[in-house]
């Protein structure tokens, strides 16, 4: 019997959204078929080069179309609650990417939304999905190579200073830390579960937007070291260091399908080698969930979610980053 095809829309058509749209063609039986923009310009010339059929000039259209299936949200951090609402309301199933809001109240309201209409919803947080990071985590909890005794993780990159710009955009929700921070953050949820206590320190830049920040989640026996950055290049890694080895996902780890073992003196490189950027994995995911009419994902769970963003809050919190609203 033929699998149902998932039937897509986008809204906020930035970078991330282009990326997403790519590997959605690569998914089977599922199909784009509508995207949303405030512009009506930008949003034909995205329609256009992604095949889909439908080009609209506001979200509330999208969502009140029938044909829609299946909503994915790349609007940026502060309009995620309002724009997930949204589609929930109408109906359609949503996947929002990280952060999936701007704190543990609206993710909370997200969810409380999610089950009253009886619809499925999940956070993009695209590397949970990928091969080479749950190679390593089956490592981490089959003590393969020991216990985990510490684990680092850092993402940075430079970029001149811009206050228009989303990334640094306080109004809209920037900073290092939900940005990319999100990254180091989640590889030490996903392998160690909540730290004991956590130490952080951070930068801001003259608007009041975090520019840097770096952690230490203290877990007893072991500990994570992470960091966050906007003003360097940094390795952009994460080693992780077991009583019998040394795993290392390579640089741009939360996309990158190598990883490297260190043991004995040898060094083993794995290459799990998928062909798109991998947002295809999530998305496959997801259309899946929606056939088989769940309204929660088994890997990407509400808990891991309100885990996610706590912990974020609680990071804010020491360094003493506030946003509007918030």
């Amino acid at each position: 019997m033929k699998r149902k095809t998932i039937r897509w829309g986008i809204i906020g058509l930035g970078s991330i959204a282009n990326k997403f749209a790519t590997d959605l063609a690569s998914v089977e039986d599922s199909q784009l078929v509508a995207v949303a923009s405030r512009s009506q310009q930008k949003a034909a010339k995205f329609a256009f080069k992604y095949n889909s059929k439908k080009a609209y000039d506001s979200y509330e259209k999208l969502v009140k179309d029938s044909q829609v299936d299946a909503v994915y949200i790349a609007t940026p951090h502060c309009f995620h609650k309002e724009h997930a609402l949204l589609c929930l309301r109408h109906k359609k199933a949503v996947l929002c990417e990280k952060p999936f809001a701007m704190n543990l109240q609206d993710v909370t309201e997200m969810v409380e939304v999610a089950k009253e209409h009886n619809v499925l919803l999940m956070e993009a947080l695209w590397t949970f999905f990928l091969p080479h990071f749950n190679y390593v985590i089956d490592v981490v909890k089959s003590q393969k190579f020991g216990k985990l005794k510490s684990l680092e993780a850092d993402f940075g990159f430079f970029h001149p200073y811009d206050i228009e710009h989303r990334l640094f955009n306080k109004q809209l929700g920037g900073g290092s830390l939900l940005d990319i921070g999100i990254y180091p953050i989640f590889v030490a949820l996903s392998s160690l579960g909540k730290p004991k206590s956590i130490a952080a320190a951070a930068t801001f830049f003259d608007n009041g937007a975090d520019s840097s920040c770096s952690l230490i989640f203290d877990y007893g026996i072991t500990k994570a070291y992470l960091k966050s950055s906007l003003l360097e290049e940094t390795p952009t890694e994460a080693i992780f260091t077991f009583e019998d080895a040394v795993v290392k996902l390579n640089t741009r780890f939360h996309e990158s399908p190598i990883v490297t073992i260190y043991k004995d003196e040898k060094e083993e490189i794995l290459d799990f080698n998928y062909k798109t950027f991998g947002y295809s994995f999530e998305a496959a995911h997801f259309s899946q969930l929606i056939r088989e009419g769940k309204k929660e994902s088994n890997i990407m769970t509400f808990e891991f979610s309100k885990k996610l963003i706590s912990t974020m809050d609680e990071v804010r919190e020491i360094i003493s980053l506030e946003y509007d609203a918030s």
